[in-house]
């Protein structure tokens, strides 16, 4: 299981969880799993989302893997320039 601490603005769409625990090797499952988990989030989801894994953000790529003890969170789509 992979622990995702989820970015304030996401942990409403979560029963209001600040860190959640899902079965993902990579980016399209781990997103996948929480939208089927917590419907909620699938909106957010949907619009994009920036996965932060062991301190580096992947924001386009979903096949980026993840190992049951990297560090994950789950923020709203960072944009900027």
């Amino acid at each position: 299981m992979v622990k995702v601490v989820l970015w304030s603005t996401l942990q409403a769409a979560a029963d209001n969880q600040s860190q959640v625990e899902v079965e993902a090797r990579d980016v399209r499952e781990l997103l996948d799993r929480l939208a089927a988990t917590y419907p909620g989030l699938k909106p957010q989801i949907d619009r994009g989302v920036s996965v932060s894994i062991d301190g580096l953000i992947y924001a386009n790529t979903l096949t980026a893997k993840i190992a049951p003890d990297s560090e994950v969170v789950l923020l709203p789509r960072l944009v900027g320039g």
